[in-house]
């Protein structure tokens, strides 16, 4: 989440993408092409998902009943979000400044970047397209646990320093994006990035890397890199615990950790060419 909000202004020139905007009726029109890599992706991910997330993704995505075969429209997903959470959608370019994600969340609205990646970027792409965020994050939101400490994450970052934000941006990342949960079925997805990604789905739930119990002071010391498999996730014991951290002093936790100082990382420097880590 760091590197995708506070680099807004170097990858704003560097990225080819441009959000598509509604038009009067608010309708986003989208080509066929775009239409045939949704569909080529919901396709690829919905096998790869299957036994591998938790349930409340699944009955999220039920819910939502996105098309297959078109990228759907906002207001599609606007109606089931708001009758389960009270949560929406809300058009943004693929960047957005830190203040902006932090309103957004505090008033319940999921940032959307209304573009989608070329048929050339269909394994790996930097910017979080309408996939990403449609697919990956809007069936979790449908949970109330998930939806509340959402909207408390966006509520503290507001009021939070740029330092803050900083560590926030590491608790975001070890849950919402790349969180994992023990079920009575066994261990599960949730964190949208993993769902959205066909190598991170299966490398997450492998044997290669780390998986620890779920501490927040631990996520909010870990650093992290975007360009890479993950090599360490952070597992719930339940989706509850978010409901019920969103009711504890975080941001005490937040200065804790920042007294503490960050964990060593267990990855190489990104080369120079790539996004910093956070």
């Amino acid at each position: 989440m760091t590197t995708r909000l506070s680099e807004l202004s170097e990858f704003a020139s560097k990225t080819g993408y441009r959000a598509r905007l509604p038009d009067d009726r608010g309708h986003i029109a989208y080509s066929d092409t775009e239409h045939a890599t949704w569909q080529a992706l919901m396709q690829r991910q919905l096998g790869m998902i299957e036994g591998r997330v938790c349930q409340q993704y699944l009955d999220g995505l039920e819910r939502l009943a996105l098309p297959e075969s078109r990228i759907p429209q906002l207001g599609e997903v606007d109606r089931v979000l708001q009758a389960a959470t009270g949560w929406q959608t809300a058009q943004v370019p693929a960047l957005i400044p830190f203040d902006t994600f932090f309103d957004l969340l505090a008033n319940r609205h999921f940032p959307v970047a209304t573009f989608i990646r070329t048929p050339e970027e269909m394994d790996y792409l930097k910017e979080p397209d309408i996939f990403h965020e449609i697919f990956g994050h809007c069936p979790m939101l449908t949970d109330p646990s998930f939806a509340e400490f959402t909207a408390t994450y966006g509520r503290l970052g507001k009021a939070a320093t740029p330092k803050e934000r900083v560590y926030l941006a590491r608790l975001y990342w070890m849950t919402v994006e790349f969180g994992l949960v023990d079920t009575p079925a066994g261990r599960r997805i949730y964190g949208g990035g993993i769902i959205s990604s066909p190598r991170e789905t299966l490398h997450s739930l492998s044997d290669v890397p780390v998986h620890r119990p779920f501490d927040p002071v631990d996520a909010l010391r870990t650093p992290y890199r975007i360009d890479i498999l993950q090599p360490l996730y952070y597992v719930l014991d339940d989706l509850t615990t978010l409901h019920d951290l969103s009711r504890q002093d975080i941001m005490g936790m937040v200065h804790h950790a920042m007294a503490l100082g960050l964990f060593e990382p267990r990855f190489e420097p990104a080369p120079s060419s790539a996004r910093a880590s956070a």
